[in-house]
């Protein structure tokens, strides 16, 4: 079975970081791309970067730039999106996902909260 498991989320100043874990499990890590999105209370899911396990490449919208990194470990599976000056507007519940025979899979979200 494929799953993906998010983890790392909580609460946090603005300006400060959180590092959030996509754990994956049950398809050939190395062979996809995993993506990570953000859905904000009242807004619509956005995707915010992506990473190609295979060789490293990465993408990141602008809002993103230059104060999210995302990594992966192909020992652990495991895909990162360490983010830091964040801002309140950075609030919401972030996803990871891959597509996987031809269809989406999600994880279940976690909470990133932001004050100040």
């Amino acid at each position: 079975e494929v799953q993906l498991v998010e983890s790392g989320g909580g609460l946090v100043q603005a300006g400060g970081s959180l590092r959030l874990s996509c754990a994956t499990s049950g398809f050939t890590f190395d062979n996809y791309a995993i993506t990570w999105f953000r859905q904000a209370s009242g807004k619509e899911r956005e995707g915010i970067s992506c990473i190609t396990v295979s060789d490293g490449s990465t993408y990141y919208i602008d809002s993103v730039k230059g104060r999210f990194t995302i990594s992966s470990d192909n020992a652990k599976n495991t895909v990162y999106l360490q983010m830091n000056s964040l801002e309140p507007e950075d609030a919401a519940v972030y996803y990871c996902a891959t597509v996987y025979n031809g269809g989406w899979i999600w994880g279940q979200g976690t909470q990133v909260t932001v004050s100040g």
